[in-house]
């Protein structure tokens, strides 16, 4: 990893474009098809890497930033279900100084004093599917997945199937949502595995993947024949608390009728909890299930109350990693595959190996300079690691050569032998080919009718294939013109009459749809879903937004749009200046003429304001008051400038109340503040 401090403010903010899509499309793998590419540590490793960039450089975090976001959102069959009250992440830590850490930033936050006891509650981590359990007049009524934290997947015919999930609870609230994991003991998986061998069905890498496929079927039957099981940690909407801390409240959840984890432990000390930790750890191999690590929580529900979250965990909560899993094993090849934007990426094909209970014979090796790094060449003994994922990372080269040569950069496109090139300053080497790549084809059109781009249910990528086979689609716009061959793919088989009609219906219902996720489909580098969206509602349209691409202040346009830097309106600029690029937008905005952008944002006192705090604040902490401000909407600033509408100042203000007062921005005592935060 790159150290941030070394780096220039282009080259982290392009990285950190880099790492949003790189982790978005890992959050799909392993959320919405449960089949991860990478590691957990690998995959913690490019997070942490995220975290450390928009640490050193906090004016670039991106709308997209993997920091803001919690899991993926669902793209299956199953119904989609909104959670009364979200279902958030944790964060990580991977060191006993990590966990320390944690335990201080929780007394600053709360303005505690060194002697008063901060009590932790300590549980493994389970490695399975998180699962939230909705009980009305003690009644199961709801299921549902994690999804992206905010809407999820309703599972509830499949929860039922689960022994461990009570149909009916005796004493429970009027409402009560049930947080836990469900999960597949490392027994049944491998009794499931040889079933499905000997059956010819598919053989899962690990029993994180066996449950989280078992658990999201269409169909329940399938899931009622699979040993899953359920273990409760924690709750969401609940009417009444019956009681004040962690530890009660989870034996409350097991006197209902829930299982819990073993060793869950409630703990004065951070030393106490990391000899929890040693201890879990200890006892990891013989425990009947996959744990990757430990929670920590902080006992008391009204601390937990104060400390509230972040952009997508709890304050309140940490998750501590166990070290990954190593071992050795033969690299029999190094090969290149062209993904959707035409990035070269090569990877490992290893002699297979098992790691920590799972085979596995592929290593994603990132880039060439991770190649370069490690002096990789087929024939090469390395050690690999694993942390619950079934693809691993290269830990050392075991003949490592220092007098080797670079590998050598592919010249050319392995699909179509276009001219492969990389960017100046990047070290990803992409094929030029565009659309005219067999690759890119098929993953661009795939992107552009995605559920977060064009969303056309019916169009997935068998039916792709098929369409660009038959020569009927080639790129984007032709989906607009699959009506002039009804009649042909009524001759073919798996076409029914119903089934040809319903896709045509649902093309045809995409003509004047939202012009962000129009934006996004088209693949512009860099330009995510969020970045799609600020654009079009920066410009009004797409048309408006490439008639600015184009103008000769196009950069200063761009630019100014938030969040949007140099990389990103260059990427754009690029785009449009290439004519068959306007040539195939010109096509769509005649067939499927996307809106033009209309808000939705619900406007509120302080939505968009800008707050500064400065002083010492004695009701709350600096970093609780911040807190508040973004719950309501605001943004919390470091200094005061024109753009600032607000400074809440405390005893002991200084510069930065003076330079408010000079430049006319309203001054608020910490009561006021106080008293608007009630009404909000």
């Amino acid at each position: 990893m790159t150290d941030p401090a070394k780096m220039s403010e282009a080259d982290a903010a392009n990285r950190l474009m880099r790492l949003a899509r790189e982790i978005a499309r890992h959050d799909a793998a392993y959320h919405d098809r449960d089949d991860p590419e990478i590691s957990d540590a690998e995959y913690d490793a490019l997070v942490a890497e995220n975290k450390a960039i928009e640490a050193a450089f906090p004016h670039l975090v991106r709308d997209d930033s993997p920091s803001k976001k919690v899991g993926h959102v669902p793209s299956s069959p199953l119904s989609k279900v909104s959670h009364a009250q979200a279902m958030l992440s944790l964060e990580n830590g991977f060191s006993d100084d990590d966990v320390r850490e944690f335990a201080a930033r929780v007394r600053r936050f709360l303005s505690l004093d060194e002697d008063e006891s901060v009590a932790l509650t300590a549980e493994p981590k389970i490695d399975g599917l998180s699962c939230s359990l909705r009980y009305e007049s003690g009644t199961l009524v709801l299921a549902a997945t994690r999804g992206d934290g905010t809407v999820g997947e309703d599972v509830t015919a499949n929860a039922r199937t689960i022994g461990d999930i009570p149909e009916t609870l005796k004493g429970a609230p009027d409402v009560l949502e049930v947080r836990g994991e469900v999960y597949m003991a490392k027994e049944d998986f491998a009794d499931l595995n040889a079933r499905q061998e000997a059956a010819g069905g598919k053989i899962f890498a690990n029993p994180r993947n066996a449950a989280a496929g078992s658990f999201r079927q269409k169909d329940a039957r399938v899931t009622s024949s699979r040993p899953l099981r359920f273990y409760a940690h924690g709750w969401g909407e609940i009417s009444a608390v019956p009681h004040d801390t962690q530890t009660e409240m989870v034996a409350w959840l097991q006197g209902l009728g829930f299982p819990v984890a073993d060793y869950f432990r409630r703990c004065e000390t951070v030393e106490e909890a990391l000899a929890v930790y040693s201890d879990i750890g200890a006892a990891r191999a013989g425990l009947s299930y996959d744990i990757d690590g430990v929670v920590y929580k902080i006992d008391r529900l009204d601390w937990q109350d104060r400390l509230g979250k972040v952009a997508k965990a709890p304050r309140w909560a940490l998750a501590h990693k166990f070290p990954a899993e190593q071992a050795e094993t033969t690299l029999n090849a190094i090969e290149i595959q062209v993904g959707r934007t035409g990035k070269l990426t090569p990877v490992g094909r290893l002699e297979p190996v098992g790691v920590g209970g799972v085979i596995v014979s592929n290593v994603t090796l990132h880039n060439f300079d991770e190649i370069d790094r490690h002096r990789l060449r087929a024939g090469d003994r390395i050690k690999i690691q694993r942390a619950g994922d079934v693809i691993p990372q290269v830990v050392e080269n075991l003949d490592h050569d220092e007098d080797r040569e670079p590998y050598p950069r592919p010249q050319t496109c392995p699909e179509c032998d276009s001219e492969a090139v990389a960017e100046e300053g990047e070290v990803d080497i992409r094929c030029t080919g565009g659309l005219i790549c067999p690759a890119q084809r098929f993953e661009r059109l795939k992107h552009f009718v995605s559920r977060g781009a064009m969303d056309i249910d019916g169009l997935g990528a068998k039916s792709i294939e098929e369409f660009l086979a038959l020569g009927w689609v080639k790129k984007p716009s032709d989906i607009f013109t699959l009506k002039s061959h009804r009649g042909e793919l009524l001759k073919r088989e798996g076409w029914k009459e119903k089934s040809v009609d319903n896709l045509l219906a649902a093309i045809e219902a995409r003509k004047g749809f939202d012009p962000g996720r129009f934006l996004f489909g088209l693949g512009i580098r860099h330009v995510g879903a969020v970045t799609a969206k600020d654009l079009v509602k920066a410009f009004g349209s797409v048309a408006e937004l490439e008639e600015v691409a184009r103008s000769d202040s196009a950069l200063e346009k761009l630019v100014d749009v938030d969040g949007v830097g140099e990389v990103v309106a260059q990427a754009v600029i690029d785009f449009f200046h290439e004519p068959h690029n306007r040539e195939e937008v010109a096509r769509l905005l005649d067939r499927a003429a996307p809106a033009d952008y209309v808000s939705d944002v619900q406007e509120t006192a302080w939505s968009g304001k800008t707050i500064v705090f400065t002083g010492k604040l004695e009701s709350v902490s600096r970093d609780e008051a911040k807190a508040q401000a973004e719950r309501m909407g605001a943004k919390a600033a470091g200094s005061v400038s024109s753009k600032t509408d607000l400074l809440v100042a405390g005893p002991g203000a200084g510069s930065k109340l003076k330079k408010a007062q000079d430049l006319g921005v309203r001054v608020m005592s910490e009561e006021d503040w106080l008293a608007e935060v009630a009404k909000s």
